[in-house]
């Protein structure tokens, strides 16, 4: 019956492969990457649950490079999910070096004939520790770890790329991706499998090399081989059952780009960008957004930034920095001192600055220091702070 775990992920890659589109060509890479972990399920059959020695002498070793493609598939799925472009590029190949390696460093056993891989393979399923593996430059203890290592490694890559990627995209035109929450959880979902597969095998391996114990429960316990297959391969075979929760992305119906239904908004913001100019349409509708924001006085508050302003109205600090530069003409510093000693001048006038210090004052505008609200007070009035309280109470007697 164990057979058919793999067979059903093959099944899988097939219909990813069949369902290629200009739409979604990054399926092509998820296609290989389902393709290699359901070869792996392939091998930990072969190695666990057939307990035979001709199945031994075909999976031992010889798939071990597997191991490092995932990690980089992964990432590349990623990167071309979330990117117009698309591609396989020349450099990517750089990523299946350790693959490569791994492939030559195991030659001394792939390429023994095959009574002799029997041989070692008898021995291995008596659990005898008779047999040894000569490999070129690295020890097998070497691989079993640094496989585990390398998968970590792309998966938390897989991850922080994603998240600055679509930060990114958000900043840059002010708009959520179409179809964000679907594929980000799917991501989500396929790097945590990934991480769980890598922690296990990793804990698999310490104790194979270094036995310890965890709160009295022996390492053999936690981590024993019967755990180790079933847990991983579970683990694999579940992400083919879970891609079908997903069939969007299992049918390549769905794009992660920015564009389908606001292409026109976006081309329009591009264009106006280029020109370093934003369309007054839009300037007109942030003019309505920021006039009940103004009125909770956000630029009193210390440490009020493009950055929170951005977060507390939901729109890109790309957006907000364009709508001051280009129509307002000034910087967000300058607007947000504007706001500041507009509305000092406004308690002033209204009385309600009698009896405070100018330092009291500034400290309630926001200001940092006295000496920077007396400085932007005589910028915007031409007199300091002191002088206009002096002047209006001439004028008032």
């Amino acid at each position: 019956m164990e057979i058919l775990a793999p067979i059903f992920g093959f099944f899988t890659s097939f219909i990813l492969i069949y369902y290629l589109s200009a739409l979604n060509r990054s399926n092509l890479f998820l296609a290989l990457f389902f393709l290699c972990c359901n070869l792996i399920v392939l091998v930990y059959f072969g190695l666990h649950f057939s307990n035979n020695q001709f199945w031994e002498a075909i999976f031992f070793v010889h798939f071990l490079p597997l191991s490092y493609i995932i990690g980089p598939l992964l990432f590349i799925y990623v990167r071309t999910t979330i990117s117009d472009n698309k591609i396989f590029k020349k450099t990517d190949w750089l990523h299946f070096i350790p693959a490569f390696l791994i492939l030559l460093a195991t030659l001394p056993y792939t390429s023994l004939p095959f009574d002799k891989k029997f041989e070692i393979a008898h021995q291995i399923v008596k659990i005898t520790e008779n047999y040894s593996l000569n490999f070129y430059f690295v020890t097998f203890e070497f691989i079993l770890y640094s496989r585990s290592i390398h998968l970590i490694i792309y998966a938390i890559f897989s991850f922080f790329y994603f998240r600055y990627s679509t930060k990114k995209i958000i900043n840059t035109y002010g708009i959520v991706p179409t179809n964000h929450l679907i594929i980000n959880r799917w991501i989500n979902i396929l790097i945590i499998i990934q991480l769980l597969i890598a922690g296990n095998s990793l804990g698999h391996m310490t104790t194979l090399y270094h036995k310890f114990s965890v709160l009295g429960i022996k390492s053999t316990d936690l981590f024993s081989e019967l755990y180790f297959f079933r847990i991983c391969g579970g683990a694999f075979v579940i992400q083919n059952f879970i891609l079908f929760l997903f069939p969007k992305i299992l049918y390549g119906n769905i794009s992660y780009q920015v564009l389908k239904e606001n292409e026109g908004i976006i081309e329009e913001i591009k264009s106006s960008i280029a020109k370093k100019v934003t369309p007054s349409a839009n300037f007109e509708n942030l003019d309505i957004t920021l006039n009940p924001y103004l009125a909770t006085l956000p630029f009193v508050k210390k440490g009020f930034s493009l950055s929170q302003m951005s977060f507390d109205l939901k729109i890109s600090e790309r957006v907000l920095s364009n709508y001051f530069n280009k129509e307002l003409s000034k910087t967000f510093g300058e607007w947000k001192n504007d706001q500041r000693i507009n509305y000092v001048c406004k308690n002033i006038d209204e009385g309600k600055a009698k009896d405070i210090t100018i330092e009291a004052i500034s400290i309630n505008a926001g200001f940092v220091s006295r000496s920077k609200f007396i400085d932007a007070f005589k910028d915007r009035k031409g007199v300091t702070p002191s002088a206009y309280i002096k002047g209006l109470a001439e004028k008032e007697s």
